[in-house]
């Protein structure tokens, strides 16, 4: 189609108001209907990335975005994803490619000359769809931003895009969450606001009939409905590991996993935290890892060496050498393979001023930093196992040692991974390998001896929450007036 396909923008009246799930959720309604939807955040910040079909990489929430609209996804539908290394700097993916790292003073400078790829994706996106839904950032409010802006107003003004506000209501005070965002935009800004969505609203919604009523007169503004709680939002990957919560479940199996402080592609988490079997235990900063876990993982992270050093703070190194001599077991996933290691080399100073570090030392490897970046969808088979299971690899670093000689996996036709000797620790590059489910069972079964009793379907449970919330939307908001709005 030409690129007058229609298309809106939704923005959020403030962080975490539930844009990212909105947007889900309308993308799977808007394909139900018929239409060929792509979704699209101009620019994204988050250590949760998926692998595109393209090779690249973009937020987990365009990716699943892109799923509920029945589409692979692409690096056109998140072509600015901001990485976080440190408090006050970022990797910098431009259509899913890192091309620097910065920090956050020099990246508001930096950012003027990234509207035009990101107007470049978006017209790609239009050029094939029938449908556009726009993903904000933040919010609109935030005007000391708005220099340079190429994630809210600033991107919806170069391209005149109509905006949605979202309002949460379940932090209260959404009448000033919405009402206080018209008052302090630019009047053109503001002009491209159509309408508004009451999000997050717990029991009968027409206690809130004046404060609808309130808003529409203040702004000017179209109430497009009131979207109650929707809790099942727990099923879909969480963009913050804020979001990710214990499992709070006395299943059979105990697994731990250590939260570094900078800790990625924590979506590896969820189908263990959907088992009712698994009791999913989160260890967090200033936490001891308790002494009963069957299996302990350390998961990805952004800064292999920042968080090596952060885990070694914790004291969770003399905590995971007590579980080794229990008999526990301990996976390394991505990062976290590398901190099990003996040594991690960063010769081009990629991560750290230092360029050997002394990991953990219990697997039998050694990694070196490089430049490149390895970005691959992964299928193979588990050599403990011999079941086959999908995921993907997204990390910058090679490891190799006598610990590979017994790998974990076979993937795309090579081994990969490492075992020691005991059998007691693994390692592996692969993300979303849990979400294969016959793996998920057998390896269980296999490592900690605990037989998952139920029939979890993860990717079904996923669909089923998608179709869940498109009919809520369905029900809940005029989504013929949202239609229109679109241009």
């Amino acid at each position: 189609m030409p690129p007058t396909t229609p298309a809106f923008m939704v923005q959020g009246a403030g962080s975490n108001v539930g844009k990212s799930v909105l947007v889900a959720g309308l993308c799977r309604y808007f394909a139900n209907q018929g239409l060929q939807v792509a979704p699209f955040k101009p620019q994204n910040m988050s250590n949760n990335a998926a692998v595109t079909v393209d090779e690249g990489e973009i937020g987990r929430a365009q990716a699943l975005q892109a799923r509920a609209a029945g589409c692979e996804p692409h690096t056109d539908m998140n072509p600015i994803l901001l990485k976080p290394e440190s408090e006050t700097g970022s990797q910098i993916i431009v259509h899913g490619k890192r091309v620097t790292t910065l920090k956050a003073r020099e990246y508001s400078k930096f950012k003027k000359l990234l509207l035009k790829p990101v107007k470049e994706s978006f017209l790609r996106l239009k050029s094939s769809a029938d449908l556009v839904i726009v993903e904000g950032a933040g919010s609109p409010a935030e005007i000391n931003l708005r220099k340079n802006d190429i994630a809210n107003m600033g991107f919806a003004r170069s391209v005149n895009c109509p905006v949605i506000l979202v309002g949460d209501i379940d932090r209260g005070g959404v009448i000033a969450q919405i009402v206080g965002t018209k008052k302090i935009l630019h009047p053109k800004d503001a002009a491209l606001i159509k309408g508004f969505i009451i999000n997050k609203f717990r029991g009968d919604k027409t206690l809130f009939d004046e404060g609808v009523n309130i808003i529409e007169d203040k702004t000017r503004w179209k109430s497009l409905g009131i979207m109650p709680y929707f809790k099942n939002a727990i099923n879909f990957p969480a963009e913050d590991i804020l979001d990710l919560q214990d499992s709070k479940k006395s299943g059979s199996l105990k697994i731990a996993c250590l939260v570094l402080s900078r800790i990625a592609n924590f979506d590896d988490l969820d189908p263990l935290n959907a088992e009712n079997d698994i009791n999913l235990v989160l260890i967090k900063e200033g936490q001891v890892l308790p002494g009963d876990c069957d299996l302990v993982i350390i998961p990805g992270t952004k800064s292999t060496i920042a968080d090596l050093e952060f885990l070694k703070r914790q004291g969770w190194h003399t905590d995971l050498e007590s579980h080794l001599r229990r008999g526990g077991k301990i996976l390394g996933i991505c990062g976290g393979y590398q901190i099990l290691g003996n040594i991690i080399s960063d010769p081009d100073q990629i991560e750290s001023s230092i360029q050997n570090v002394s990991a953990l030392g219990l697997l039998d490897v050694e990694t070196t930093m490089t430049p490149s970046k390895t970005l691959t969808k992964s299928k193979g088979v588990h050599l403990g196992t011999q079941i086959t299971f999908e995921g993907y690899e997204i990390h910058m670093g090679q490891t190799n040692g006598a610990d590979c000689e017994r790998p974990f996996s076979k993937i795309n036709g090579q081994f990969e991974g490492a075992t020691s000797k005991n059998g007691l620790v693994m390692g592996s590059y692969i993300h979303g390998m849990f979400s294969t489910d016959k793996f998920r069972h057998e390896f269980m079964r296999q490592v900690t001896g605990t037989n998952l009793s139920g029939d979890l379907h993860h990717s079904s449970l996923v669909d089923d929450t998608l179709n869940e919330l498109a009919d809520q939307l369905e029900y809940s908001l005029d989504t013929n007036a949202l239609f229109k709005f679109a241009k």
